[in-house]
């Protein structure tokens, strides 16, 4: 599983530029599986990728494009895929985003993920054994009909809650 810690990104999105070049020979947000979210307002960067969480909601696609491969990583078949979007809808963190007709979801980059060691900040860290112990019901219950962007946003607010707290707290001496 892929862990993030907001207190150390920077927001320079290398994670990005490496997972959208290592997938696709191209560099472009659109075809990264992984995104930064940026709060400008409250100064907030942070990184959203798939959390291989314990309830697996992408996989109830009624195609089976998509399933679970021996890392505990998301594969997805683009040639099972019909594009209907109820994994985008369905992920309620907005991990998973259909570009070019097909559902792009962090798949650990085959057990080596690129956007680790590509992190100048140490603010992404790959731990294996790690896969399918996070929840993500608490976030289910709040708006599958969000956009991926506005889901990314709300689970980044969430995350960091604490940390804005505690920075606010030690601001206020």
């Amino acid at each position: 599983m892929i862990k993030l810690d907001a207190g150390k990104c920077s927001g320079c999105s290398r994670c990005e530029v490496n997972c959208a070049f290592f997938h696709t020979g191209r560099v472009g947000r659109s075809s990264a599986r992984i995104k930064v979210v940026k709060i400008e307002e409250i100064g907030i960067d942070f990184p959203v990728a798939c959390r291989h969480c314990q309830e697996r909601y992408c996989t109830r696609c009624p195609e089976a494009a998509i399933d679970i491969g021996p890392q505990g990583q998301v594969v997805v078949s683009p040639t099972l895929c019909n594009d209907c979007g109820i994994c985008e809808r369905l992920c309620p963190i907005g991990a998973i985003e259909i570009f070019n007709e097909v559902p792009y979801v962090c798949d650990l980059c085959g057990g080596t993920p690129r956007c680790v060691p590509q992190c100048p900040m140490d603010a992404i860290i790959y731990e294996p054994q790690a896969s399918g112990t996070v929840s993500l019901k608490e976030y289910r219950k709040q708006g599958r009909s969000l956009s991926p962007e506005a889901k990314r946003v709300r689970f980044a607010l969430t995350e960091t809650r604490t940390l804005r707290e505690r920075w606010l707290a030690e601001r206020r001496g």
